[in-house]
């Protein structure tokens, strides 16, 4: 992974410097706060609802076991003993004091790591495969280029007040796990006919209020003009992105008032005047690319035979290396998802015990490295499979080893009107109501993969408009309600799930989601998966049968 050097670690030291007396001040009464909230923001510090809320970045979702323990020992020095995981690839805190946020920041800086721009209206955390240099159908390791993106975003004086927020994301493979057609800008690396390696560029993708479908701007563009191109449509958004109207700040909103193509001239207009200024050299690609050289595997470890016995004899140790690992490209290892999606906890949240265990067992089974994921899960990325009995045994005893990554109790869930002042509903109670129904349902396991993405409100932080099945709070003159779609996807085919009709009370969501998986049980053919069965059959049959008594 990426190493500072020092000027990197300079930055973030004046920056926690610089934002305590900043915090200081607004505490003395020197600093309004208003004038205070633009400097919080940039420093990744919300007020949510019983008070601020402190969201770390976490650069394309690689960590060391060094910066996980330091996560936990933030968790259970400054908070109260746990962190919650992102579908950004990010860290949150829900209880800092604010005063002890620069002492945070600090400790942070101590493990190269930092919250700036993980909020406000600047280019946020690039995100990317957290399979990346290890899954099996890459073109290239999108990391490096993360990297060099990471670099030219942080703090950018060009773009530090946008319009409104800007997100990158970077995919290296052939299928799309970064979810890159709905990011303000997604990266594809792509051949050309000539078997050149480039990037296919999307512009004007998003979730939240308005979700749209990023359209190709750019089939392919050399790798060299990555850096100019992106700042010539980061300078056009800049332009001509909306101010008076948040909802419509969004550069998805500017390229679809403005036309694809007259954006893509704006944009091509600026390009030609810096391009060959902001050339990215192959010397500065090679010093990019030498962070991220694959680790010294074990070129005997598939002469070990010891796994196919384990899985031979202990069922519940194959499901789970069934629905819990997937194939590495060096054989002899296997890629492990941790899941956080255990039946008694909210998703996504890790206790200070468990990320300590977990930073112990990256060391001992995958040379020190953790990844999160967009679906709030984590991944050791390089596994022995030798090693992968005793590893579950660790994981299971840890509580993170329940066998369901991709399954429907593997809910993206959004921290909703538990925390969030923002939200409109809870979403935490409802996932724990959800899964006791799933509990039930002796068919769950041979359903397939079926994502169930909730949030509490239209900011769409856990991506309910292309999930599976997606799930929308809204707030009903002080009472929750939840509207529901059905057929999103965020992968290869994106899709906007579709809505399935009026908004269901509380105290029946959790049941119409049982009844939607039955519905698909009895209308599915031979293997059919759950987006198949909706696309083939429509959503009529689902909404007959949960509107039924309506």
């Amino acid at each position: 992974m990426y190493q500072y050097n020092h000027n990197d670690q300079i930055l973030i030291e004046e920056r926690v410097a610089q934002f305590r007396r900043q915090t200081e001040q607004f505490l003395n009464g020197e600093i309004s706060e208003d004038g205070y909230r633009a400097l919080r923001l940039r420093n990744g510090v919300y007020i949510q609802t019983h008070g601020p809320m402190l969201r770390v970045a976490i650069p394309y979702g690689v960590l060391n076991a060094k910066q996980l323990h330091k996560l936990a020992h933030i968790a259970r020095t400054y908070d109260h003993n746990y962190c919650h995981f992102t579908t950004r690839q990010n860290v949150q805190y829900n209880w800092p004091k604010l005063e002890q946020i620069p002492d945070i920041l600090a400790e942070l800086a101590e493990v190269q790591m930092h919250a700036i721009q993980t909020s406000g209206n600047c280019m946020r955390n690039t995100t990317s495969d957290h399979l990346a240099g290890v899954s099996v159908d890459e073109i290239e390791d999108s990391r490096p280029y993360c990297e060099l993106i990471r670099q030219w975003t942080t703090l950018h004086p060009e773009f530090d007040y946008l319009p409104r927020k800007f997100k990158i994301a970077v995919s290296g493979s052939l299928t799309d796990r970064a979810a890159t057609q709905f990011h303000d800008i997604g990266l594809h690396l792509v051949k050309n006919d000539a078997g050149e390696i480039g990037f296919r560029v999307l512009v004007g993708g998003g979730l939240g209020r308005t979700p749209i479908i990023g359209q190709v701007i750019k089939p392919f563009l050399a790798k060299k003009h990555i850096l100019s191109y992106l700042e010539a449509t980061l300078r056009i958004y800049n332009l001509f992105g909306r101010r008076d109207n948040k909802y419509k700040a969004r550069i998805k909103i500017l390229v679809k008032e403005t036309g694809l193509e007259e954006f893509s001239g704006l944009v091509d207009k600026e390009w030609a005047l810096i391009r060959d200024k902001l050339e990215v050299s192959g010397e500065r690609f090679t010093a990019m690319k030498a962070h991220f050289t694959p680790f010294h595997y074990d070129k005997k470890a598939a002469q070990n035979t010891t796994f196919e016995q384990y899985q031979n004899e202990n069922k519940t140790f194959a499901k789970w290396v069934e629905k819990n690992t997937v194939e590495h490209k060096m054989v002899g290892y296997r890629i492990v998802f941790l899941s956080l999606k255990s039946p008694d906890s909210p998703p996504g949240d890790l206790t200070a015990e468990q990320l300590d265990t977990i930073a112990d067992l990256a060391v001992r089974y995958s040379f020190g490295e953790v990844r999160s994921t967009h679906r709030q899960n984590l991944v050791f990325a390089d596994v022995k499979q030798a090693d992968l009995f005793q590893l579950w045994q660790l994981l299971n005893a840890a509580k993170l080893a329940t066998p369901n990554i991709g399954a429907a109790t593997d809910m993206i869930c959004c921290p909703g009107l538990d925390f969030c002042s923002l939200a409109n509903a809870g979403s935490i109670g409802i996932a724990k109501e959800i899964n006791e129904i799933l509990d039930n349902m002796d068919y769950l396991h041979d359903i397939g993969d079926v994502n169930i993405n909730m949030s509490g409100c239209m900011n769409g932080c856990a991506h309910q408009s292309v999930g599976h099945i997606g799930i929308l709070g809204v707030d009903k003159k002080g009472v929750e309600w939840y509207q529901l779609t059905l057929g999103g996807s965020s992968s290869n085919e994106a899709v906007i799930g579709e809505r399935l009709g009026p908004s269901i009370p509380k105290n029946e969501i959790a049941q119409a989601v049982g009844i939607i998986l039955d519905v698909y049980v009895q209308q599915r053919l031979d293997e059919e998966t759950f987006l198949e069965t909706v696309k083939r059959v429509g959503i009529e049959p689902f909404k007959e049968k949960v509107y039924a008594n309506h």
